[in-house]
């Protein structure tokens, strides 16, 4: 590693991350800026294992939940700041070193909200819910869209889903309407793919829940009324453990509903009660 690139003490370091160069700038216990250096991603790592524990600062984006891990594993305290929070300490033009200087001033203030820190368990399991969620929202498009091209041709078909995927075969089958060969044929293939799709989010909902009933913490947060598998995975996919709630009281009620939610009870009514009393101030 250049000598320019050893890690100088710094009490506090901001990174702004790209997409293969990161820039990195650390901050003194007074402030001001000790050092500012570029590293590409298979350096920045090293550079950090090099560094004395300090607070790491980065905009929570893309890729940041991975580079949080491996540095906090590295003995360091690691700070998420969503990107609106760090624009007002931008000074000057933007450039990527005063982006890394502004987040790195973001990082030590004491009213600063900070996104949280997944696991690989938690960022997996946020993907499953995206992924289906997109799916189904997929699934929205695909049947608004067979219900057009039926309307084009005089057929309305009934409304709901499912409503939908009993009577699309039976037009399909009527040779008596007005549809024509090619449009037939397109449908047939639309509806095809809506059953794959269908079968695709069947298997990624199982999934979730073969989760939510190996986890301690989903199983227990399923027997509050309203709650079910995809509700309790979705929960601790987000937030985790609630430490980084958006305010002091919300943070100590997220806190304190987990911790009962943690504690062994004789009956499962127990949890809705105590899950009450979390949140009834």
């Amino acid at each position: 590693m250049p000598k320019r690139n050893v890690p100088r003490l710094a009490a506090v370091y901001g990174i702004d991350i790209g997409k293969n160069i990161f820039h990195v700038v650390g901050l003194g216990s007074d402030g001001v800026p000790v050092q500012k250096v570029r590293f590409r991603r298979d350096t920045l790592l090293r550079f950090f294992a090099r560094a004395a524990p300090a607070i790491v600062g980065m905009e929570s984006c893309a890729g940041s939940q991975w580079i949080a891990r491996k540095i906090q594993a590295l003995g360091h305290k690691v700070r998420l700041i969503p990107a609106q929070f760090v624009k007002p300490y931008v000074k000057s033009n933007k450039t990527d070193v005063i982006d890394a200087e502004a987040i790195a001033e973001a990082a030590t203030r004491p009213t600063m909200r900070f996104a949280a820190l997944k696991s690989e368990e938690q960022a997996d399991l946020q993907a499953l819910h995206r992924v289906r969620d997109q799916m189904i929202g997929t699934r929205t498009r695909l049947i608004n869209q067979m219900r057009a091209f039926c309307l084009e041709y005089g057929i309305a078909l009934r409304q709901g889903a499912g409503l939908f995927k009993l009577d699309l075969p039976q037009v399909l089958e009527d040779q008596s309407n007005d549809l024509s060969p090619a449009m037939r044929k397109l449908l047939a293939n639309l509806f095809a793919d809506l059953r794959q799709l269908e079968h695709r989010i069947g298997d990624l909902t199982r999934e979730i829940e073969a989760i939510a009933n190996r986890e301690d913490v989903a199983r227990r947060l399923m027997t509050i009324p309203g709650i079910g598998a995809l509700g309790a995975t979705a929960l601790l996919a987000a937030i985790g453990n609630g430490r980084h709630s958006r305010s002091q009281q919300s943070r100590a009620k997220a806190t304190r509903t987990f911790s009962l939610l943690s504690q062994p009870i004789s009956k499962p009514s127990e949890h809705h009660l105590m899950f009450e009393r979390s949140t009834a101030t």
